[in-house]
């Protein structure tokens, strides 16, 4: 007997993939033997915690940790699961555009099926090069609506005979109306008018809405029941005002006793329930573009008249008298068409069962018997053929070995000022207070953080340093200060050229990266004040942070002129003095290698990408590979040049004190210099950095403190500083977000 495993959202996590997912598995099941051995579902966590799933949930993968892909790839691999069915919306998945996902398929050892429940008319690259991946990885894609199967072929460039049709699944139900229901409700003796579903404004629902006046003006006994629940989506961005804006939206028009919400999400039986009772179901949607409605599905196919806006799962379903369709927008084409068949009783029944008869094959018994029959053609067609081995792949092992992203240790070395200096073993220590240098790279890990995991959590950590960087500017000079005491008082009044430009670095990100339009707001305003001096600086590597910020801010507002010339002024700078110093034998811009080295590096290749300039680029490139061989100890590990007396061109080296900085530094590089070669040997050479951190390294000591999610200072010559300071802290997190981000990249680039 084939063993089964199916990955999506599943019950009790609320949600329209969910059901699916939980629906198929049981559909599934009634045609299996041993079903409890032999099918098992991988669920999509979205939130830390997980679910209490039923006993046929034995994996989860939290949407937004890269190495559950990997290691859900590995427990299906482990126990010889025979097919893989994949049910795929962009939303559910972590990454860009749900990417991560690719890096579950690309790795199991079996045949994958993969459900399509959306495919864009208009992708972004991104988003067709996730499908066409999928498409490359599967053996069949299934998809629930015909239309669908055209736009794959046309806009995806798919083979058509890698695509099957199975319709969305419908619970199989008696032909009747509950009037026992519309009793219970106490609308029996209304005209009900029915939609559900995860609420959004995607669904047009203000439409309807303005339509009922139309339709109560011709039938005052009509209700219009709105039932489910706000999508999470919207909650997480804006709270309940979505839903407020209804509500004020009934008052206005007087519909209050019209127009019922049962904001909530219902079990099936409560659900088929509310949809036999009603007279009329509603899919008022905005956007043609919508291939499948399991909402519309579970409507038409349990025999309730539609009226439907006309996306194109709409249009096919309603085709051939199954209901009526009108126009997006419109609310008096609405009352129109729903005040037809208010009045037209013969004419609702004719639709009912038209639409029941048309129901009978998309029942879930029948569409699990369609995927059960589909895995056994597919393993039949690759009996004969060897499933590749894709577990091999390097990038895979360094995936499934980063570590999860621990953020306890910032938050405890953050007050309500910003993030304090050092720290006494994992003991904030108050004494020394605060510093700009770190509050930037405190910022830079939250925007970071924000980007890769859309965590709202840290929002209120981004606007923590944003205002203490904004506090540190000095308009009288336009520079930013550096040091504050523990009570609040800046110690100068003009910082470091360093610090200034990791100000610059973090406000940079901040724009790029931001979670609202008044935090961008804010830090694009801070980041302009503080630009205009940075053309007077001579530090090499305050020249190199502004370059890095300048970059990021341009990927928000590319068309500021005075950014693009200033980022080609001190790009031309810094390459100039490379040019000055570098031979043959050291190819480096000063004759002694110090501090935050790789970040010269970076800004290179940066600089020499946008300008373009070929050979500014190649420098960056060859002084990154330069600085990564000198830092190689004979064993293969990372050996960080030690701050003690630096490198120096006589070829005199330290070995000690090694500090986190510089490993950061590395891998940010090395992460840009993948970004722009797209050599993998990058990513092998920043996971190398990476485990310097984890215990590879020349003590053989992990500085990295699990327990606290905190940094050690450094390697000494014979042990750990054992304290865990604000700047290693930061060193690591921004070394492993930008692994998680690297590779997450890794996955989107064409083979």
């Amino acid at each position: 007997m084939k063993k089964i495993a199916v990955i999506g959202n599943y019950l009790p996590r609320q949600c329209g993939i969910a059901t699916f997912t939980s629906d198929l598995c049981d559909a599934l099941a009634g045609h299996m033997r041993k079903s409890d051995e032999n099918l098992i579902s991988v669920a999509m966590d979205d939130i830390d915690e997980g679910y209490v799933y039923p006993e046929r949930v034995k994996f989860q993968i939290r949407a937004n940790v890269q190495p559950d892909y990997i290691r859900a790839a590995d427990f299906l691999n482990v126990h010889k699961f025979d097919v893989a069915i994949i049910q795929h919306e962009f939303g559910i998945f972590g990454g860009s555009d749900g990417a991560y996902i690719i890096s579950l398929v690309k790795n199991l050892r079996m045949p994958v099926m993969t459900t399509l429940h959306t495919v864009l008319q208009d992708p972004s690259d991104k988003q067709r090069f996730i499908i066409q991946e999928l498409a490359k990885y599967s053996e069949s894609l299934v998809v629930m609506a015909h239309k669908a199967r055209s736009m794959l072929k046309e806009v995806y460039g798919i083979d058509n005979s890698k695509i099957e049709f199975i319709p969305h699944g419908i619970p199989d139900t008696p032909f009747e109306r509950s009037d026992t229901f519309r009793n219970h409700l106490g609308l029996s003796d209304n005209k009900i008018l029915l939609t559900f579903g995860l609420l959004s404004p995607a669904k047009g629902l203000d439409m309807m809405i303005k339509a009922m006046p139309g339709i109560i003006k011709r039938h005052p006994e009509a209700v219009y029941i709105i039932l489910g629940q706000i999508h999470p989506q919207i909650v997480k961005e804006s709270g309940d005002a979505y839903l407020q804006s209804l509500y004020q939206l009934v008052n206005r028009l007087g519909m209050n006793n019209h127009v019922l919400f049962r904001n909530r999400f219902v079990s099936l039986d409560a659900l088929i329930q509310y949809i036999t009772a009603a007279d009329v179901y509603i899919t008022p949607y905005i956007s043609e573009q919508q291939i499948v409605s399991g909402t519309l599905a579970y409507a038409t196919g349990i025999g309730t008249p539609v009226v439907s806006t006309p996306y194109w799962y709409a249009q096919e379903m309603l085709a051939d008298g199954r209901g009526r369709l009108v126009a997006f927008n419109d609310d008096q084409a609405m009352a129109k068409a729903v005040n037809y068949l208010l009045d037209h009783e013969e004419k609702r029944m004719e639709i009912r069962k038209k639409c029941y008869q048309f129901g009978r094959s998309m029942i879930w018994k029948e569409v699990g018997r369609s995927y059960l029959n589909l895995t056994s053609k597919v393993l039949k067609h690759t009996h004969d053929r060897a499933i590749p081995q894709f577990a091999e792949r390097p990038d895979a092992r360094i995936v499934s070995e980063l570590p999860d992203i621990n953020l306890k240790h910032l938050r405890i070395m953050t007050d309500d000022t910003g993030i304090l200096q050092h720290a006494t073993y994992s003991i904030p220590d108050r004494s020394h207070g605060y510093c700009v240098d770190d509050n930037a790279r405190a910022l830079i890990v939250a925007c970071m953080h924000y980007s890769l995991l859309k965590d709202k959590g840290v929002v209120p950590l981004i606007q923590t340093y944003l205002s203490f960087i904004n506090d540190s500017f000095n308009p009288k000079n336009g520079r930013f200060r550096n040091f504050m005491s523990y009570d609040r008082r800046w110690l100068e009044e003009m910082g470091s050229e360093d610090s200034h430009g990791r100000s610059l670095w973090g406000l940079g990100t901040v724009v790029k990266c931001a979670p609202s339009d008044s935090i961008r707001r804010m830090a694009a305003g801070l980041f302009s004040k503080g630009l205009p001096v940075v053309e007077n600086f001579t530090s090499p590597r305050a020249w190199a942070f502004a370059i890095i910020g300048l970059q990021a801010y341009m990927e928000a507002y590319g068309g500021d002129t005075t950014a693009r010339r200033l980022r080609a002024v001190l790009g031309e700078k810094l390459f100039d003095l490379f040019k000055k110093g570098a031979s043959h034998d050291w190819l480096w811009c000063e004759d002694k290698v110090t501090y935050a080295n790789a970040k010269l590096s970076h800004a290179l290749i940066l600089v020499g990408q946008w300008i373009p300039d070929p050979e500014m680029f190649e420098m960056g490139i060859n002084s990154l590979n330069w600085l990564l061989a000198r830092q190689k100890a004979p064993e293969g590990h990372l050996s960080i040049i030690g701050n003690t007396d630096w490198h120096n061109r006589e070829g005199d080296s330290s070995t000690f004190d090694q500090q986190p900085i510089e490993a950061m530094c590395l891998i940010e590089a090395s992460a840009e210099a993948f970004r722009a070669t797209g050599e993998r040997k990058w990513i092998e050479e920043g996971h190398l950095c990476l485990s310097w951190f984890l215990g590879r390294n020349d003590l053989n000591m992990q500085i990295y403190d699990f327990e606290t999610g905190g940094c050690c200072d450094g390697i000494q010559p014979t042990s750990v500083n054992a304290n865990q300071g604000a700047e290693s802290t930061l060193s690591w997190l921004i070394s492993l977000l930008t692994m998680y981000k690297i590779l997450e990249q890794e996955i989107l680039v064409k083979k």
